[in-house]
């Protein structure tokens, strides 16, 4: 198995066989709650198993999609288009 770097995020992984696929970056819990408002959130989040998540030996780690996906699915739309103020 080959590692090549195509961005600085983004891993592509080449197996023997020939066929590539694309690893998208992981956080940790702390990463993960800086977009989700908390530690304790998130691990309450990974317990509830309201989210998927990877266990790697000790570490638990969260995939970026799932976090986009998560608020995503979070987001409520406004009812109406703001207001344009006029310039002065």
């Amino acid at each position: 198995m080959s590692w090549e770097s195509t961005a600085m995020t983004r891993l592509s992984v080449v197996n023997s066989r020939g066929t590539t696929a694309v690893l998208e970056p992981h956080l940790t819990v702390r990463q993960a709650a800086v977009y989700l408002g908390g530690e304790r959130f998130v691990r309450r989040l990974i317990a509830e198993r309201r989210i998927t998540y990877v266990k790697s030996g000790g570490r638990v780690l969260i995939a970026e999609s799932v976090i986009v996906e998560y608020l995503k699915s979070r987001t409520v739309p406004a009812l109406r288009p703001a207001l344009r103020r006029r310039a002065a």
